[in-house]
């Protein structure tokens, strides 16, 4: 076991990584707030109640955002960011929401969730939850349709995504939020295999093992708890029956280190009969987005219409699935 994978240890270093992205986070999103300058975006601040405390969240709202009486409330898209669990960069999410606010004529509720150290898991996936149930049942004092509603977030996000969709599927309590799409864009959804034994399609991917030895201890210490569904549904010890799961978009990158476990949760969606499709980035790396405009564009343009087909039900909005 490496130092940085002893939770102590990990939990120095996340917090230490949390000081230090902080400025570089800034500079990162104000360069990302000029893209894609034809959707200028029209936000407001709200905060979500939850058992692990208030949570910000930025709301993007479609066209203009105002509504009439014979003007219906939009759907709405709940986006977790990515981080590893563990860093918060919520701004770095803006052109993507504004695009699917602009694109897929939905509200975006782009949420600052809990992350590690200071909230280890479960806290993160059930604050997660709890926000979609509340967002699917506040719509109509907010300004959107909780009714119609979609979850996706990017890389960590992505796994928390996986992890509300799971936690709807299995609710007891008659509660669950209806989930019309999970878009699940290049998540970690196996933490218990270590990253020495994953393999990138590049000698030098993004994301290295020394990254998945603090995220992962960081966000889960023990490592008996990594098998979770919540935290590595694309393990093969979950073997659970996931018929009746929210029907998922997964988007993976060719070189990404976590290409292969995207691949395995897509191949399972599939025997579920919830796999709507599965995009492969060519020539993409972890992030890819955030470097990449033009990829990004295509990309998100893709999850937008799968997203407004998701929310606008009727003949012909059912995706065919796009084999990488």
């Amino acid at each position: 076991m490496s130092l940085l994978a002893r939770p102590a240890i990990a939990s120095l270093a996340a917090r230490a990584m949390q000081r230090l992205t902080a400025l570089a986070d800034r500079r990162i999103a104000s360069s990302l707030l000029g893209r894609y300058p034809e959707y200028p975006g029209n936000t407001r601040e709200l905060t979500v109640p939850t058992a692990a405390g208030p949570a910000r969240a930025v709301v993007y709202l479609p066209g203009t955002g105002t509504a009439s009486a014979s003007t219906p409330a939009p759907p709405v898209h709940v986006n977790f960011h990515g981080g590893g669990y563990v860093l918060p960069p919520i701004q770095l999410d803006d052109p993507l929401c504004r695009f699917l606010a602009a694109e897929a004529g939905v509200a975006v509720v782009n949420v600052d969730y809990a992350v590690a150290p200071q909230h280890p898991f479960p806290a993160p996936p059930r604050q997660a939850y709890e926000i979609v149930r509340w967002v699917a049942g506040h719509g109509a004092e907010h300004g959107w349709d909780g009714d119609r509603l979609t979850v996706g977030g990017q890389s960590a996000g992505g796994g928390l995504a996986a992890a509300v969709a799971r936690q709807a599927l299995e609710a007891k309590d008659g509660e669950a939020p209806s989930i019309a799409l999970q878009v699940l864009h290049y998540p970690p959804l196996d933490l218990a295999t270590d990253a020495r034994d994953k393999r990138a399609a590049i000698a030098k991917p993004m994301l290295r093992p020394w990254m998945a030895d603090v995220f992962d201890s960081a966000y889960v210490p023990d490592p008996r708890r990594r098998t979770d569904p919540l935290v590595s549904p694309a393990h093969p010890s979950d073997t659970a029956d996931l018929t009746g799961i929210a029907p998922a978009f997964v988007v993976t990158a060719e070189y990404d280190l976590l290409r292969a476990e995207g691949v395995r949760y897509a191949d399972r969606l599939r025997e579920a009969g919830a796999l709507l499709d599965h995009y492969d980035v060519p020539g993409a790396d972890h992030g890819y987005d955030q470097k990449d405009a033009e990829t990004a564009r295509d990309v998100y343009a893709l999850i937008a219409a799968h997203v407004r087909r998701a929310t606008t039900p009727g003949p012909g909005n059912t995706p065919r699935e796009n084999q990488p």
